[in-house]
């Protein structure tokens, strides 16, 4: 597609901050089939200056932005809070929605979202989740859907591959604060391995956290985590990130009944496949069998198989497949990666891992109790006395 295609679905980006101009590169550079630059906006003056380097109608209002007929759909490039109301303004004046990530910062205003995107059912919805994108994540999904390794029994992840030095944080005002950013690195670099973890592995019953408040960095939220799920029937997993170490780690481990798989870096898989599921092994072994496990001679190598595999990851691919596949389901072509109401899991599950540490208790997904975590949130963002307001 050109920029002189009249099919090309015509995209208004709210935000040209680092993400929506990165976007707009790669629809300058023609890299989106489908899609094109339509408009940008920020209140940013030298934003809109960037902006205008595109070649397009930019404006400092985001409703103007989408009252122009510049515009068929929108992506919401802005601060965490801000993405459901401009969802719903969107919605409102018949545009498609492609929301970043988190969808909110609250499970509450996150439903509004869902809620109001179910009356427009002939405009598409959908969240940045651009890991759903990789290669790597889509066959694994595909691979424990089968079946093929039984039933899910542990899941144990841990992503410390988002160091930030103090000046990111310093950068911005509302960044890493309960006011202005509604958390740490739960809500801004983790929103991506939340969504994984429970689109591949379901979604969990319970969750019981640890997290420290500025632990490693001068900020009000959290730095590291440390969560324990309950996914019930015996299945549990943890969680564990956090944005200062330096080396960082990316490893998944996922064990079934009949397998393992673990991803590294999120490129390299090992997937270990049993002969026989784990119990009937168990099961079948024998007295001297069970005696060599003590002496060193027992050896189960014989009842695995391992295949390991390498992908290759283009920079900004994930990010480009998204855009694509959103502008294929808005011309009917094709479903989507993720839909907008996937986008309430992720926000839940680091709801949860919020309040529990605050608290102190497991916190329910089942029956999450939304009006607690608020008073919470609120308490916090009164304490932090800055510029913003609480929320409703």
């Amino acid at each position: 597609m050109t920029s002189h295609d009249q099919t090309a679905v015509r995209l208004g980006i709210i935000g040209f901050g680092a993400e929506g101009a990165s976007y707009a590169r790669f629809l300058a550079a023609g890299r989106v089939p489908g899609m094109v630059i339509g408009a940008a906006c920020d209140i940013d003056e030298s934003k809109r200056a960037e902006a205008e380097q595109f070649g397009v109608p930019v404006f400092e209002d985001a409703v103007a932005m989408m009252e122009s007929g510049t515009v068929d759909a929108v992506v919401t490039t802005l601060p965490h809070y801000l993405h459901p109301e401009m969802g719903i303004l969107a919605l409102d004046r018949g545009l498609h929605v492609l929301a970043e990530k988190p969808l909110g910062v609250y499970t509450r205003q996150a439903q509004q979202l869902i809620d109001h995107a179910s009356t427009r059912p002939d405009l598409t919805f959908a969240v940045f989740f651009n890991q759903r994108a990789n290669q790597l994540y889509r066959d694994l999904k595909q691979l424990i859907e089968s079946g093929e390794l039984g039933r899910l029994r542990h899941v144990y992840w841990v992503i410390t591959t988002w160091w930030r030095p103090q000046g990111y944080y310093d950068q911005s005002e509302w960044r890493a604060t309960w006011g202005g950013e509604g958390g740490g690195v739960l809500v801004n670099q983790a929103p991506h391995q939340l969504d994984l973890l429970q689109w591949l592995c379901g979604v969990p019953r319970s969750v019981f956290a640890k997290c420290a408040y500025g632990f490693a960095r001068d900020i009000a939220v959290e730095d590291e985590v440390n969560a324990l799920l309950d996914f019930g029937e015996g299945v549990t997993g943890s969680f564990i990130t956090a944005t200062h170490d330096l080396a960082g780690t990316d490893r998944l481990e996922i064990l079934l009944d009949a397998g393992k798989v673990v991803v590294e870096g999120s490129r390299k898989v090992t997937i270990t496949r049993m002969a026989q599921d784990e119990r009937s092994y168990s099961r079948s072994l024998g007295p001297e069998q069970v005696r060599g496990i003590f002496s060193g001679d027992f050896d189960p190598t014989g009842v695995l198989s391992i295949q390991t595999q390498e992908y290759e990851s283009v920079w900004g691919q994930q990010h480009v497949e998204v855009l694509r596949n959103f502008a294929a389901a808005v011309r009917g072509e094709e479903p989507l990666l993720a839909d907008g109401a996937d986008g309430i899991h992720g926000v839940r599950l680091a709801n949860a891992i919020h309040l529990s540490s605050w608290t102190g208790q497991e916190v329910p997904l089942d029956d999450f109790p939304e009006e607690l975590y608020l008073r919470e949130l609120n308490d916090r963002i009164r304490a932090e006395g800055g510029p913003w307001p609480e929320r409703a």
